[in-house]
């Protein structure tokens, strides 16, 4: 079943408008560019860089011929051939009638070429892997509505009511049976095809994975031996919503320092995990300045490990972590993610700063929370360089709790879906 996609409604916003003229759509293998651009942007034409016989041939396409033949054109997987973007730079710049929308699975290829060339000449969208509002969608041409952190994040200053009880939502059963697969299977969208079986769903995420490695990462770093990072990558996974140690992470996989940094760096701009770094603005000695790294997908993080179910509190907060990170991605908001950790144990677990000022969350799996859960978000302003615009602790607990006028208790599935 195909499902509609957020990003899209900002592509169809911007692709018509002078600042649209060139768009670059970049994120992981299999969440579904292709897909996007064939079904719903067909007034594009689709060229594959993948094809060996046909890049020969762009590459010796002029800019009047790249006019003539391909005014309105989605390049896929760019970044195979990065020439091409220089192609596009001077067909651009000679005709203003031109539009192309480049496709690319990798940010460190891609972006870096287009940062080069086309530095002020296109708008950069990440896709990410299906948001739960996506998954209630039953076609691509279905309207996806705001989730609550999406509405109160195009209204920062407006207050957001919440209902008495997640219980009390209309589409409470809709979201509920979603948040129950996503809690399962991730958010690829290759997954919630009805006819597969979970076990077929497994099968495809173990193969994900190693497609992964056979070619995004030797294409990004063409590693003769995938064993160092094949243990980085599943340390990583076992430490998701972690502090990060290089050391002792260099230490276990017997590679320097260096190595590690850079590994992960290949997980982060091949759209597998988020670094969170630690806030310090106002370089507060009492901070620990240590980073978090997030698994982008619930799914991914199980068939890296080899296992099924079995959720700890550290992949659920990664699991939440990571939806509110798309789901603000989708809006193309302008947002810093952090977390903040003190030396004598306060931490938050996420801090969302906005031009306006900070969000903070508290994230727990638990079913029922009190009071002294969201003991961390109290008093936090004293840390903070913008004015803290509410605190919230999200979990898995269907009541709203409201523990003062700034901190509110709401269920995840709510907030989210």
């Amino acid at each position: 079943m195909d499902k509609a996609r957020k990003i899209l409604q900002v592509i169809g916003q911007l692709k018509d408008k002078k600042i649209g003229r060139i768009l670059v759509l970049t994120g992981a293998r299999q969440v579904g560019k292709t897909m996007l651009v064939q079904q719903c942007l067909p007034e594009y034409r689709y060229l594959s860089i993948e094809d060996p016989v046909k890049v020969g041939q762009f590459l010796n396409i002029t800019a009047e011929q790249w006019h003539s033949l391909y005014p309105k054109a989605a390049l896929d997987e760019i970044q195979k051939e990065p020439s091409l973007v220089e192609s596009i730079k001077a067909t651009y710049d000679q005709f203003p009638d031109v539009r192309y929308l480049l496709l690319g699975s990798s940010q460190i290829l891609l972006l870096k070429k287009v940062n080069e060339s086309l530095a002020g000449r296109c708008v950069i969208i990440d896709m990410y892997p299906l948001t739960l509002r996506e998954m209630q969608t039953s076609s691509m041409d279905d309207e996806v509505t705001d989730s609550l952190w999406q509405t109160i994040l195009r209204n920062p200053t407006q207050n957001c009511d919440f209902l008495p009880s997640f219980l009390f939502h209309p589409q409470m059963a809709e979201i509920s049976k979603w948040w129950t697969y996503y809690l399962q299977f991730g958010g690829y969208p290759a997954l919630v095809d009805e006819s597969m079986s979970n076990e077929q769903r497994y099968l495809w995420l173990h193969n994900y994975i190693r497609t992964y490695l056979e070619r995004d990462i030797q294409d990004l770093a063409m590693l003769r031996d995938l064993e160092p990072f094949t243990k980085l990558q599943k340390a990583l996974a076992a430490q998701t919503a972690q502090l990060v140690n290089y050391a002792s992470l260099a230490s276990g996989i017997a590679v320097s320092v260096n190595t590690v940094q850079r590994y992960i760096e290949y997980l982060n701009v091949s759209y597998q995990t988020i670094t969170l770094p630690a806030w310090a603005h106002n370089l507060n000695k009492r901070l620990v300045k240590a980073s978090k790294i997030h698994y982008v997908d619930w799914g991914v993080v199980q068939a890296v490990l080899g296992k099924r179910g079995g959720m700890t509190g550290n992949e659920f907060e990664s699991l939440v972590v990571s939806e509110i990170y798309k789901q603000t991605k989708n809006l193309l908001k302008q947002a810093s993610f952090y977390h903040l950790r003190t030396h004598d144990g306060r931490e938050v677990d996420l801090l969302v700063e906005l031009p306006e000022g900070y969000y903070a969350f508290e994230i727990k799996m638990a079913e029922h929370v009190s009071p002294t859960d969201a003991r961390h978000l109290r008093n936090l302003q004293e840390f903070l360089d913008k004015p803290l615009l509410h605190s919230f602790l999200l979990s898995n607990d269907n009541q709203t709790h409201q523990f003062s006028d700034s901190i509110t208790a709401v269920s995840a599935a709510y907030f989210l879906g």
